[in-house]
């Protein structure tokens, strides 16, 4: 039996018992465009998302100048394409506040100490540490540090990568803490997903886990809700035909507002486990569309009911089938028309 986890990223409770918390990733798709990251900020309010988030790194402290670039971007220079998706750090003040006038938080992924500085001063209510910073200790004890909850993306990790990333948070005396499944490919592929590993590193670690999701559309990350992700972060686009790395794999607006609709759904239908009999909504069914026992023939009072002249068949008003042979050989108190169900009253 699972311990049970749960904690608050700002005003909403996440982990059992609680929704899935929906993260609009927005990462570097505001193409460093400060009236487009408010327009991204919007629309993922208006569909129904509990927190929008940024990306907050330089390129300097990022990458090597000397890094060769990654096959998928077909030749880009990796230093340059970074250093070109950089958010203005000027501008979260203002991002923060407009996401809080939306009724969605203002995430980040912090990836130096100066960016965390910068947004404990802001108020962050929870971190993101990228599959890619995993390794980095140091970053995650800063991170551990201002005892926010910690969400880290585990993307590539083995467990020997986990452990020594949940251990350094705790050290720090951070328990909050979210392992998100990922798969570090751009799309991801579908059969990649192991969704199941959320589950081997929730009974590993004790802490909660959800699913960080890059294959396209929307079917997988509604599949990781009903195998129990408290968290689903998702990339998301205006316009998957803008210039950059991550639109294209992204989802746009009216994916992202049925993806929330159909994961607020799914919640709904895992329902509590218990087998108790028709739900009040399913009574007419019950009696209607349900088997009893009814009378093939007509039966007169006193006759002996033997097993021809009985029937098995719908409506359920009548006893039910189990009871057929405690019905066999006892006399009927009353006539019973044929093709009519039998009661206890009638024998």
């Amino acid at each position: 039996m699972l311990k049970k986890i749960e904690f608050n990223i700002g005003e909403k409770h996440i982990g059992d018992g609680h929704p899935s918390y929906i993260i609009a990733e927005i990462g570097s798709n505001h193409n460093q465009d400060y009236q487009l990251a408010l327009k991204m900020i919007d629309t993922a309010a208006e569909a129904g998302v509990d927190a929008v988030k940024f990306q907050t790194f330089r390129a300097k402290d990022h990458y090597s100048k000397h890094a060769p670039g990654f096959s998928y971007l077909e030749n880009t220079s990796t230093y340059e394409l970074i250093e070109s998706l950089e958010l203005n750090r000027d501008w979260q003040s203002s991002l923060a506040d407009h996401a809080k006038s939306r009724g969605v938080e203002f995430l980040t992924s912090a990836c130096d100490t100066e960016a965390i500085t910068e947004l404990t001063k802001l108020g962050m209510v929870a971190y993101k540490v990228a599959s890619f910073d995993l390794p980095d200790h140091r970053l995650i004890n800063a991170i551990s540090s201002t005892g926010k909850p910690l969400i880290l993306s585990t993307g590539m990790a083995d467990m020997v990568d986990l452990s020594n990333a949940v251990n350094t948070a705790r050290k720090a005396g951070n328990e909050q803490i979210v392992l998100l499944q990922c798969t570090s490919l751009y799309p991801a592929p579908a059969e990649l997903s192991n969704l199941s590993s959320m589950q081997t590193m929730r009974q590993s670690f004790g802490c909660l886990t959800g699913y960080s999701d890059h294959t396209s559309g929307v079917h997988v990350a509604i599949a990781s809700v009903a195998m129990g992700a408290c968290m689903i972060e998702k990339h998301f686009t205006l316009d998957r035909t803008l210039p950059g790395p991550d639109h294209p794999f992204a989802i746009e607006p009216k994916e992202l507002e049925q993806m929330v609709k159909h994961i607020r759904e799914v919640e709904k239908s895992i329902g509590d486990g218990l087998k108790n009999g028709p739900r009040p909504e399913e009574q007419e069914m019950f009696e209607k569309g349900r088997r009893s026992i009814h009378a093939a023939v007509d039966i007169k009072a006193g006759e002996i009911i033997t097993e021809d002249m009985l029937i098995i068949k719908r409506p359920g008003y009548g006893l039910v089938p189990s009871m057929w042979d405690q019905i066999v050989g006892r006399k009927a108190a009353k006539d019973i028309e044929a093709d009519y169900w039998v009661t206890w009253d009638m024998v």
